[in-house]
């Protein structure tokens, strides 16, 4: 079966087609930068489920997100569908302990999701964020004091924590 026949498959429920696809990569019978290459040529619910693919196999095995990963997720964190930039921003938080020097564009972008008016966008910018900021990279000198403004005008308190955490880590 193809990425293609599974997407358009109307009796197969959307998480398992995530998963299988998640399966595919992590099995290798489907090479990750083949479905980058799928994905930037589909529509925005086709290209969300290939990241959301991509998401769920980096957490279990962040060594698959390789630098076209990171660069593909990084350019697709600024799509206008707020799926595809939550599940950009998770993947970026799932692989960014692997790219601590090549991350400026990928927290540029997460930065501007931070305003978005999204929860689950927010939510998941918060986390790569935090992500980045637990790494103590030289980043840290520019990205702590501008989460610590995100905190205040953060209205909800689930989002907060997750800053808060994390610095409370950097600290350690």
């Amino acid at each position: 079966m193809t990425i293609d026949e599974l997407l358009l498959d109307k009796t197969i429920k959307p998480k398992e087609k995530t998963e299988t696809i998640s399966k595919w990569i992590l099995d290798k019978s489907l090479p990750i930068d083949e479905l980058i290459a799928f994905a930037e040529k589909q529509k925005d619910p086709a290209k969300a489920t290939s990241i959301e693919a991509i998401e769920y196999a980096t957490k279990q095995n962040p060594n698959i997100g390789d630098e076209t990963v990171l660069t593909f997720v990084t350019s697709t964190l600024a799509a206008k569908a707020p799926r595809i930039k939550w599940e950009s921003a998770k993947v970026i938080g799932n692989i960014a302990h692997l790219f601590p020097t090549k991350l400026e564009k990928s927290i540029d972008n997460l930065l501007t999701n931070t305003e978005h008016e999204g929860t689950v966008v927010r939510w998941s910018a918060a986390f790569a964020l935090g992500e980045i900021l637990k790494l103590k990279t030289k980043h840290n000198k520019d990205l702590f004091p501008a989460i610590e403004t995100i905190c205040e005008k953060e209205e909800k308190n689930s989002i907060k924590k997750i800053y808060l955490d994390a610095i409370k880590k950097t600290k350690k």
